[in-house]
């Protein structure tokens, strides 16, 4: 089975992350499915933003929750993009996402919106919070979700089958052959992030992951054209690993 592509933020190692644009690049560059991250502004509008404050990815300064949409908008975001809404993201590509809460309140507007669109066959809920993915699970029974993990990966079977999830993204570094294993003895599908180099792809392989989250272009074709086991070789500028 091909390896699942997942840009990261839309691909952050090229583009301004988490923007249309970044979006954009991503489903042109033929990944299988976009990841973005999901904060509440203080009007209740659900923004597609990383962190909780606005300034490392803008021209900005704050909270995003002490911030109402109008001010939100008016930040550059990188290249002149403004940070968009989910739904703006939702219509702008055709791409599957990955819409990970940040905020365990993020959970009732997404689930809202995702049953007055009817993108249940599009949009999978990730987290690392189990708060938010537990509220998922009760408000959008039938929903992919996906458990992350940083430091706790090696739980991650068990805390998988905890909240019904049935694929985890966890962090590369934190992964071994065991905890693959237990994933699979489960019925767990795992991915790991974030896959930047030639290096992480051949450990990726090597784990026999089901797919790979990243920034790079150069890894979203290497990853598509692999069977298990090609050497990989790609000249490509090395990212530090950030979810």
């Amino acid at each position: 089975m091909p390896m699942l592509t997942v840009g990261h933020r839309g691909l952050m190692g090229v583009e301004p992350e988490n923007t249309l644009r970044s979006f954009r690049r991503a489903g042109a560059e033929g990944v299988d499915a976009i990841e973005l991250d999901l904060h509440l502004s203080r009007d209740g509008r659900l923004v597609v933003m990383h962190d909780a404050e606005v300034d490392r990815t803008t021209d900005g300064t704050g909270r995003v929750a002490d911030l109402d949409l109008a001010e939100l908008r008016a930040l550059d975001a990188g290249s002149g993009e403004r940070i968009p809404l989910f739904t703006e993201v939702v219509e702008a590509v055709d791409s599957p996402i990955q819409a990970e809460i940040k905020d365990p309140a993020v959970a009732r507007v997404l689930a809202g919106i995702i049953t007055e669109r009817t993108l249940h066959e599009r949009v999978r809920v990730i987290s690392f919070h189990d708060e938010a993915l537990r509220a998922t699970r009760a408000l959008l029974p039938g929903i992919p979700i996906t458990a992350v993990a940083g430091r706790s990966t090696p739980r991650a079977p068990e805390r998988a089958v905890a909240l019904g999830a049935d694929m985890v993204s966890c962090e590369l570094a934190e992964l071994t052959g065991e905890i693959v294993e237990r994933c699979r003895r489960v019925g767990v599908t795992v991915i790991a992030w974030t896959v930047n180099t030639p290096a992480d792809l051949a450990r990726a392989v090597e784990l026999g992951l089901d797919g790979v989250v990243t920034d790079e272009p150069a890894i979203v074709t290497a990853a598509r054209a692999l069977p298990a086991g090609r050497e990989i070789g790609l000249p490509i500028v090395a990212h530090t690993p950030r979810h």
